[in-house]
């Protein structure tokens, strides 16, 4: 893994439109940044792309649909964005692709049932659309596979566990699924899921793995070297402890699927700092976890990486400005850290970077 001192912040210039819950994609030295809220938390239809090389934003032409808190994906020389949520904060099945070249929009074939906190993958140039919400606020099991050639979604076994907002991750041929999407849990209402599954793509079927051992809200969940990590958060009292209040964590657990377990979480691979409402990603070996929400007034700022080698956590550079709720984009030596809220909707662009060797 990279050393602490490998890594370094670059700030972009600011977006034209400050946002929260906007959808991000990279490709080719291009940053896009699509839909999310305003300040008066509705919808929005702008789009812009930043020029990496020039630092330099261009403002596209807007959404057809207005929508927040969609998934995003770049599918050769377009950019396929998929359900959330419209002004009316209603989720939505409409999918639209914007093509770069030509500079235009183009509305695809819908899914069968509106959804937002979908999340997707994409493999061989297929995409693959997992949970989400639908209008009755019940969390779906819903699996469609799109292909854009045919310009049609097709429905797969189901998950065995409904959720949405839940994080994704391709290893081989499974797509792993696990974190914040939540169950309605009878007379306690909404409850974060502790379910963690992987669906088979050559087999097309579902795999249960051992359930995540703490329930937390707003954890942030990534993968490592084939390791799967579930960070930080916040744990709702028990329902035998009625009058305690939520707390954020530190809390760390991991699961090695070569082993098939969850390691036990322990004082040793705590985070240095509870948080919750944050960015987790992988660069240069390591997780990282990057600012939030934690105990003090105003989101955070503080970065720390974990070295799997070392099972150790390491103060970082902070961010250049502290967020949290913000959205992520991975590219190569590089986490974006995109809008989120600081005091208001932010237009701060930033990114966590391998600094080059000398």
């Amino acid at each position: 893994a990279a050393g602490a001192g490998a890594f370094a912040w670059a700030t972009f210039p600011a977006m034209p439109t400050r946002r929260v819950y906007c959808s991000a994609a990279h490709r080719d030295g291009q940053l896009f940044v699509l839909g999310g809220c305003g300040g008066g938390g509705r919808a929005l239809g702008a789009a812009e792309v930043l020029d990496l090389p020039a630092q330099r934003w261009t403002t596209l032409p807007p959404l057809p649909t207005p929508r927040a808190g969609a998934a995003a994906l770049v599918l050769g020389k377009q950019i396929l964005v998929v359900g959330g949520v419209d002004v009316a904060q209603s989720p939505l099945a409409s999918v639209e692709v914007y093509h770069v070249d030509e500079g235009k929009w183009e509305k695809k074939a819908a899914l069968a049932q509106p959804s937002m906190g979908i999340s997707a993958v994409q493999r061989d140039g297929a995409v693959y659309a997992l949970g989400g919400m639908g209008a009755d606020t019940s969390p779906q099991a819903l699996v469609r596979v799109y292909e854009p050639a045919k310009d049609h979604w097709q429905a797969l076994p189901s998950m065995p566990t409904p959720c949405y907002g839940a994080s994704a991750f391709l290893q081989g041929n499974k797509i792993f699924i696990l974190g914040s999407g939540l169950c309605t849990g009878g007379r306690q209402g909404k409850l974060p899921v502790t379910a963690f599954e992987a669906f088979d793509l050559e087999t097309r079927s579902w795999t249960r793995y051992p359930s995540m051992p703490s329930r937390r809200a707003f954890a942030a969940c990534a993968m490592a070297d084939g390791i799967v990590f579930s960070l930080g958060g916040l744990q709702q009292p028990g329902p035998h402890n009625f009058y305690s209040r939520p707390h954020f964590v530190n809390t760390v657990e991991m699961f090695d699927p070569a082993q098939g377990a969850w390691s036990k979480s322990s004082r040793a691979i705590r985070m240095r700092e509870k948080r919750a409402d944050f960015v987790a990603g992988c660069l240069g070996g390591r997780v990282v976890a990057v600012g939030g929400l934690g105990n003090q007034s105003c989101p955070l700022d503080s970065v720390e990486g974990f070295s799997l080698s070392r099972k150790k956590w390491e103060p970082l550079p902070p961010m250049p400005t502290g967020r949290c709720s913000c959205s992520s984009c991975p590219a190569p030596s590089l986490l974006f850290v995109i809008g989120g809220v600081a005091q208001g909707p932010s237009g701060a662009v930033e990114a966590l970077c391998l600094r080059e060797a000398p």
